[in-house]
């Protein structure tokens, strides 16, 4: 169970400069994928029945994120220190679900429902409770299950793959699994469709959609209708943030969510302008693939890029 702390109205505050800060590190540092990867994977391990993991920030700890499928995630765990020393007072579990809702958004994806509150752990859950790229349809609804999600869920959620790539060096894959990995849109279930594409990746986990008809029947909706895509997949990923924690009942929520709100409509032509700025470095960066390290932006040697593998 994830325990909850006491919220203010000065706690409040600090998780909206907070956003704020993420939203200025996400856009300079082009780090939204892994800041994303950080979220999922810090509230991944939450098992329903024992109650035990889930976004507790537990993550943050080298006995956690020393674990395979948590390789490379000290990148994105070092970058949120620099918001944690300007607002002390918020948690590492708050902050980690905040990074994940803004790196979404700034990408030009849906606004989530963010409810702070949750308390950071001490403990870590054992190795080997994430998604494991090379396995099927089984393994997705045991994975996801244990944590108390249904198929829609899962298919929603798999979604998030529209933004970053897998790293050889980290899961033993490589490649983005759409055109612009830096936007956030349905593109992920367009290419999934399409079959197998020059360049673009197309895991297990991601052909085990196809092959099972509940999760077929999602695929084919988010590929045609964003829309529907949007809508499940926010309401999806404040599922997987708050898994295991009971936000304080203090009359926040509504003021949270729309301050949320105004977000995301405040920086809407932000969102757009940075879209087309990311897909061309993107574009600069694929082109010089064959250059020395040294010729490449600095952005690309952050290595930033999401994976949940």
């Amino acid at each position: 169970m994830v325990g909850s702390i006491a919220i203010d109205a000065e706690y409040l505050k600090e998780i909206e400069k907070a956003r704020r800060d993420l939203r200025s590190l996400i856009s300079s540092r082009s780090c939204a994928p892994i800041m994303l990867r950080l979220a999922w994977h810090d509230a991944g391990t939450y098992d329903a029945k024992t109650r035990t993991g889930g976004p507790d920030g537990s993550i943050r700890h080298e006995q956690e994120y020393a674990h395979n499928a948590n390789n490379g995630l000290k990148i994105a765990i070092d970058l949120c220190e620099g918001v944690k020393a300007k607002h002390p007072r918020i948690t590492y579990a708050d902050l980690y679900q905040l990074a994940g809702v803004v790196a979404v958004e700034i990408t030009g994806g849906p606004a989530i429902d963010f409810a702070p509150g949750r308390k950071d752990s001490s403990e870590s859950p054992e190795e080997g409770r994430l998604p494991d790229a090379a396995q099927g349809v089984s393994h997705l609804r045991d994975i996801f299950y244990r944590m108390g999600l249904s198929d829609k869920d899962i298919v929603a959620l798999s979604g998030g793959h529209t933004l970053g790539r897998a790293h050889l060096e980290r899961s033993g894959y490589e490649g983005p699994w759409t055109k612009e990995p830096l936007k956030f849109d349905n593109s992920y279930f367009v290419e999934l469709l399409k079959g197998e594409s020059e360049g673009l990746l197309k895991l297990p986990t991601d052909m085990a959609l196809l092959e099972d008809p509940k999760f077929r029947y999602y695929v084919e909706l988010y590929a045609k209708d964003e829309d529907a895509f949007f809508t499940d997949y926010a309401a999806s990923h404040k599922k997987l943030s708050e898994l295991g924690f009971n936000p304080p009942s203090l009359g926040f929520k509504g003021a949270v969510k729309n301050s949320a709100l105004l977000v995301q409509s405040a920086v809407g032509v932000a969102v757009a302008a940075a879209v087309v700025i990311f897909s061309y470095f993107y574009e600069v960066h694929r082109k010089t693939k064959s250059e020395p390290s040294s010729m490449l932006p600095r952005t690309w040697h952050l290595d930033c890029y999401f994976a949940f593998y």
